[in-house]
C-alpha cells in the first residue's frame, strides 16, 4: 500500500466532517479547501457587520486565522461552517465595538405578526439593462447596510444564502421565531428605505434624452426618405381668396 503522503486527495470531494478531521490533524490543504469552499458566505457575514469591503475581508483573514490555531477545540457538536459564522461574527462585532457604540435593537423590534411576504428577488436582464442592474444593486446594498446589525445578519443569511429559518437560528444561536420576527422587519425596513430612494427619483424615471432620443429621431427621418421641407412635402400652396 501506498503511503499516505503519495497518495493524492481530493480535497474539494471530501465532505465537511473529513475536511474537519484532516484539518484538525494539521493538514494546511484541508483548511485552503475550507476556506474555498465558504469564502463568499463568511465574508457576506463580515461585510453585513463592518459595512466596509476592505475591513470585512480583514475580519474574514483575521477569523481564519484564528480558527486555524483553535482547530483542535473544535469538538463537531455544531458543523464546522456554523463553528466559523461564529468565529467571524465575534470578530467583526469585537472591531465594530472598538469603532463606535453598538445600537440596541429594542427600538427595532416588535412583535408582528403580520405573514412574512417573500423579497422580490432580482430577475435576470438583458446585456443592455447592465447599468441599471449595477444601480439598483447598489441602491439594494447600501439599504441593507444601513439595517440594524441584528437585522442584516439574519436577512443575508436568509435572503443571499438562502438559509432555512432553522439553520439561520443555530449559526446566530436565536430561537426560530426571533429568525421570523427579524427577517420580516429587515424586510419591511428595507422596502420603506428603497421606496424613499426611488420615489426621489421619479421625475427622472423612463428618461428617453441624448443617445437614444438622437437614435430614434434619426431613425424615423430616415424612413421619411430626404428632407424636402413642409411646403414642398404637401405640394404646391394655393393663394388665399381674395
Amino acid at each position: 500500500m501506498a503511503p499516505r503522503s503519495a497518495i493524492a486527495i481530493d480535497y474539494a470531494g471530501l465532505d465537511e466532517a473529513a475536511l474537519a478531521r484532516l484539518a484538525k490533524a494539521g493538514d494546511h490543504e484541508a483548511f485552503r479547501a475550507v476556506m474555498q469552499r465558504y469564502n463568499q458566505r463568511l465574508y457576506r457575514m463580515a461585510r453585513s457587520i463592518v459595512r466596509d469591503d476592505s475591513e470585512a475581508e480583514d475580519v474574514l483573514q483575521e477569523g481564519y486565522v484564528r480558527a486555524l490555531s483553535a482547530i483542535g477545540r473544535f469538538r463537531e457538536e455544531s458543523s464546522l461552517l456554523t463553528w466559523l459564522t461564529r468565529i467571524v461574527i465575534n470578530e467583526a462585532r469585537g472591531r465594530l465595538r472598538r469603532r463606535r457604540p453598538t445600537v440596541g435593537l429594542e427600538m427595532f423590534e416588535t412583535k408582528d405578526h403580520e405573514a412574512i411576504v417573500p423579497f422580490a428577488r432580482p430577475v435576470p436582464a438583458s446585456p443592455e439593462a447592465d447599468a441599471a442592474r449595477a444601480e439598483a444593486r447598489r441602491l439594494m446594498e447600501t439599504a441593507i447596510d444601513e439595517l440594524p446589525e441584528a437585522f442584516r445578519l439574519v436577512f443575508i443569511l436568509r435572503e443571499l444564502e438562502e438559509c432555512t429559518v432553522e439553520e439561520t437560528a443555530e449559526r446566530l444561536g436565536l430561537l426560530p421565531e426571533t429568525v421570523k420576527t427579524r427577517l420580516f422587519r429587515a424586510r419591511k425596513l428595507l422596502r420603506r428605505a428603497l421606496e424613499q430612494r426611488l420615489m426621489s427619483s421619479l421625475a427622472e424615471a423612463f428618461p428617453f434624452l441624448g443617445v437614444r432620443c438622437e437614435r430614434i429621431t434619426e431613425a424615423v427621418l430616415a424612413r421619411l426618405g430626404p428632407a424636402r421641407g413642409l411646403a414642398a412635402s404637401r405640394g404646391p400652396r394655393r393663394r388665399p381668396r381674395a
